[in-house]
């Protein structure tokens, strides 16, 4: 049983699977039954979180002429925009004092330099194809962002040796959609404001100062952490001693309110007791004093 597959027309039979690519005639009768091209479908891309890994892999067998030939494949392919890993392949530094070192030192113009580098020893190097001149003035914009975020667009037209602004704000916008730099065209101020920027490969001369400008910012990093344990240890001992203190003003607190409490109380006690003996004197009835002289059976007052 036949099917298409990415790659081509798969044929399966007796547990067997064979790929088949299709010629011009495969591609037409393909079209005429299904009434769609079998070409979108095989040429269809695939995304690559690597796009330099493929041309890595290949440079382990190329050498010479192959290897030239791929280094500017590598170059001309959209989406590989480091080339670090390229330029560390046996096979590619062997090319180095050959008959192929202006690729190898187009190479490193990719890798390292800018549009302007290129120009300057443009006589000496490969010329560049429209696609390889594109991505190289937009390596170039990237480099220039690493200077300030605010690039003037007479500075880009230099840089760039683009003709006029129309051109150069297509190359911007061009590399703003293929995701290389992330910002915005200012026209009022003939100014390109970057806002972040694709990573470049980095010369391994400068590496050393990365390594001490990494390591001075570690121990910044450092000191700034120590400060701020500092700082927390002595809000922390500032919180429990808060806790503390009120803790036990809400014992005094607490105490003193016991205290009223208890004398409340008493007096209260106090109160009801001599109220209790005040009324008790009221009540007891007072004894007569008056004399009387009793006649007959009657008493007369006196």
């Amino acid at each position: 049983m036949s099917s298409v597959t990415r790659h081509g027309v798969s044929n399966k039979s007796s547990g067997t699977e064979m790929t088949l690519i299709p010629d011009t005639e495969t591609y037409n009768i393909f079209y005429e039954i299904f009434g769609f091209s079998l070409t979108k479908m095989t040429t269809e891309k695939v995304p690559n979180p690597n796009p330099i890994e493929q041309f890595v892999l290949l440079a382990k067998s190329a050498k010479g002429a192959a290897a030239a030939e791929l280094i500017k494949q590598a170059l001309d392919t959209p989406g590989v925009y480091v080339f670090r890993e390229l330029i560390d392949m046996p096979n590619v530094k062997e090319l180095v004092g050959t008959s192929y070192n202006n690729v190898w030192e187009l190479l490193n113009v990719f890798a390292y330099g800018t549009y302007k580098d290129y120009l300057a020893a443009q006589n000496d190097l490969p010329e560049l194809s429209v696609n390889q001149k594109k991505k190289l003035q937009h390596l170039t914009i990237v480099s220039l962002s690493e200077q300030g975020k605010c690039i003037p667009y007479n500075k880009l037209l230099v840089e760039l040796r683009v003709a006029n602004l129309r051109e150069l704000e297509d190359l911007i916008i061009e590399a703003i959609y293929a995701e290389i730099i992330q910002g915005k065209l200012d026209q009022n101020q003939a100014l390109l404001e970057i806002d972040t920027t694709i990573g470049r490969d980095i010369r391994p001369e400068n590496t050393d100062a990365i390594k001490n400008t990494l390591e001075s910012w570690c121990e910044t990093c450092e000191t700034v952490l120590s400060t701020l344990q500092a700082q927390v240890h002595r809000a922390n001992l500032e919180k429990t001693s808060r806790i503390q203190r009120k803790e036990q003003q809400d014992q005094e607190i607490s105490t003193l309110k016991k205290t009223v409490k208890a004398h409340s109380q008493q007096d209260q006690d106090e109160l009801m007791t001599e109220s209790r003996e005040a009324k008790g004197v009221e009540k007891t009835p007072k004894k007569s004093t008056r004399s009387g002289i009793r006649t007959g059976g009657k008493f007369f007052n006196k």
